[in-house]
């Protein structure tokens, strides 16, 4: 008997949101599940390192155990409807099992469910033209039957790539009313901008540097300050240009 193995794929596309309720989603379901999370922009699913991770560890394991991957949402999974109909495919074939929580639909056991429900046709009669005729009927129905399947799950990829394209089409439209109504959108041209990492460091160097303000050779401050030889040297050499404004 295989052993199982369930797991957990929560993914959000800036620092700024919040992971937290995939994983309660998914662990309210499934306690015992393995939670791969990670922070991602962008819809191709091979720039993903904890999916390629997890990825890696279920072609490797699927003949050996029972897998399940949960997400809370298909977008989730792929905001491109393409890849992830492809990936969805993929998984579903070689036993991978996938469930969808605000999808349910579209679980892979709901999509393995119509297909064992594939209509038989009675074609044991003896007439030639008749068996035929059945078996036609009989195929054309569970060719039909398949394709809606599929064409459900297609769908809910679709959706998730049409809220993508929503919301990239709002932010462009936001972008032009504030710059229509005289808002500076973006970084003003010709002005120079700082990080407060930048700024820190230059700051303790005017202090401890015996080229200013200290008495700490150059080695003694960058290895005081812990930053590269490259990026102590670029901040000094900032730092006596804006002192000879």
């Amino acid at each position: 008997m295989k052993k199982k193995m369930i797991i957990g794929y929560c993914r959000i596309s800036t620092a700024r949101q919040n992971i937290d309720r995939q994983e309660r989603n998914i662990l309210a379901r499934y306690p015992d599940a393995k939670i791969y999370k990670e922070v991602y922009t962008g819809t191709k699913i091979d720039g993903r390192k904890s999916w390629n991770m997890l990825y890696k560890l279920v072609k490797s394991e699927a003949e050996k155990q029972d897998i399940t991957i949960v997400f809370d949402s298909v977008s989730r999974m792929s905001r491109n409807a393409d890849e992830g109909f492809e990936l969805y495919k993929e998984l579903y074939s070689i036993g991978v099992r996938l469930v969808f929580i605000k999808e349910p639909h579209i679980n892979t056991d709901t999509y393995k469910e119509q297909l064992n429900k594939q209509i038989k046709l009675d074609t044991s009669t003896s007439d030639k033209a008749e068996a035929k005729l059945m078996n036609s009927i009989a195929e054309a129905l569970n060719t039909y039957m398949m394709d809606l399947a599929e064409k459900q799950i297609k769908l809910a990829f679709e959706q998730s790539e049409k809220e993508v394209a929503d919301l990239r089409k709002r932010t462009a439209e936001g972008l032009l009313t504030a710059k229509l109504n005289g808002k500076q959108v973006g970084r003003v041209e010709g002005r120079k901008y700082e990080s407060k990492k930048a700024k820190t460091a230059k700051e303790r160097i005017i202090k401890i540097s015996k080229t200013f303000e200290g008495n700490l050779a150059d080695a003694e401050c960058i290895e005081m300050l812990q930053i590269s030889r490259n990026s102590y040297y670029k901040y000094k050499a900032e730092i006596k240009a804006e002192m000879s404004c």
